[in-house]
This record gives structure tokens, sequence and C-alpha cells, in this order.
């Protein structure tokens, strides 16, 4: 049998080693303190594309590289997604409105390991369909972490994320879906907000991975836009989604990107 540092599954997942685990902590708690500090600017008034200077500020003032300028073209620090923008909404002239939600992404890496994390953020206070949109995708996300340890399987998340976030009469998006990382940004698995449990690879520790469900209030289909980044729900409904870096442990896994400051849910 394979040692199980540097060895890749059968459905080509990497099994990283012990002492991979701190770089991965270290990349996870410089991205969330970012999205820590940023909060306080999301009011209303607040052009997108200030939210994305601070952002580049800050992962630069921590010795950090964002991932994504660079990244296929892309030339931000962030991807921030407005009220039906579902995922890889681009930061601009945008200017955010009282009551609106949005969910701000960013990854860095620091020393070769990604830090990827994403969470929910309201321009003053929002409705309380909104609300309980970020509190059912926030609690989705959960949900799936909850399902992460050595002997499950991604199918168990999925399908954790799914009955959760269908119980409550909402959708979760099939288009797009979290992904293994570590030393790369986007690695196997694709790592699927539903599905059926006892389903697809089985999880082993050393695993590292992002869960990140996008949740619509009306149907899941989504479409991109003609910039070939910003995918928005086709019946214009609201969207949110949360996301976290997370390696599976001998008994279950860490998260590596929760907020020092205890921010990561806002309703």
């Amino acid at each position: 049998m394979d040692d199980i540092r540097g060895r890749v599954t059968k459905d080509g997942i990497r099994i990283y080693e012990d002492a991979d685990f701190a770089g991965m902590r270290e990349a996870g708690r410089i991205a969330a303190v970012i999205l820590d500090d940023v909060g306080a600017l999301v009011q209303p008034g607040v052009l997108t594309a200030e939210l994305d200077d601070f952002i580049r500020t800050e992962v630069a003032r921590h010795g950090a590289v964002s991932a994504t300028i660079g990244y296929k073209g892309y030339q931000h620090a962030s991807c921030i997604s407005v009220n039906h923008v579902v995922c890889h909404g681009i930061p601009g002239a945008k200017k955010l409105v009282e009551g609106d939600i949005l969910n701000i992404d960013v990854t860095v890496i620091v020393d070769g390991w990604f830090g990827d994390t994403s969470r929910m953020y309201a321009a003053g206070p929002i409705n309380r369909k909104a609300e309980r949109l970020i509190e059912v995708t926030h609690e989705g996300l959960m949900r799936g972490i909850e399902a992460v340890k050595p002997g499950n399987t991604f199918g168990d998340i999925g399908h954790a994320i799914q009955t959760l976030v269908e119980a409550n009469r909402m959708s979760v998006v099939r288009d797009f879906c979290g992904h293994g990382l570590g030393r790369v940004f986007h690695a196997p698995p694709n790592v699927l907000h539903y599905g059926r449990a006892g389903a697809a690879a089985v999880l082993e520790e050393g695993m590292f991975f992002t869960i990140e469900p996008m949740v619509n209030l009306g149907r899941p289909e989504t479409k991109v836009l003609a910039d070939e980044w910003t995918a928005v729900t086709r019946d214009k409904s609201l969207s949110a989604q949360y996301e976290h870096s997370v390696g599976v442990t001998a008994t279950g896994c860490e998260i590596f990107t929760l907020s020092p400051k205890g921010k990561f849910f806002r309703p």
C-alpha cells in the first residue's frame, strides 16, 4: 500500500501529509481576516470596485498574493456577487443600495498554499426573504461540513446540503461546485452540493477541498453573461453563497477559513 503522504487516489484526489495542514491553516486565516475587515466597508453608496481595491491592498499588506488576479485573464482580487448574481461577479461601478445582499469571494496564496473562502454581507437592513436565504445557505454549508469525516463520501456532503435547502423550499445551484485545492487553485474532486448519500468518492484523511453551496430563492438554473464570468439566476431570484476550505482529519475535518473574529455568518 502506498504511503498516504503525497499519494493520489484512484479518483485523482491528492492526499496531503500532516505537515501540510499548517500551510493551509495560515492561507485560510489570512483570507478570513481580509473578509472580516472588508465588512466594515459594505454600506449603501459604496462601489463594488472600492471593496475590491481594499481587498487588493489587504492581500499585499498581509504578504500574500491574490490567486484571482491574472487567473484566466481575470483582473480583480475578489469576486463580488450582488443579489441575483450567483457567483463570479466582477467588481466595478455597481453602487450598493440599501437592501442589497452580496457575496464576496477571496482566494490568497501564502507560501504556495491557497486559502479560498466567501461569505455573505448586507448593505443596510434587508428583507426577511433575503435574510432567510442567507440563513439557510449558511446552515447548508455547515450541514455539509458535518458530513466530512473519513469513510463518508462526497455524496454524503451534497445530500446533507440538498436535503436542508429543499426542505426550506429553495434550490441548490447545479452548474457550479466546490473543488480540491492545496498547492493549486483547482484540483479534483468536484464537490457537488447535491446528490445521493453514499455516492461518489470516499473521504480520506489528508484531502483538502472547498464546500461552497450556492442557493437560490427560486429555481436552480443559471446563465453566464456576455463578460464570460458573471453567472446569474435565470429567473432573477436572489442567490446566496458561503464557502469554507476544509481538510479531512482522522476524526472529522478542520475548517481552514474560520473567521478569527467570529464574523463569518451575518443574517
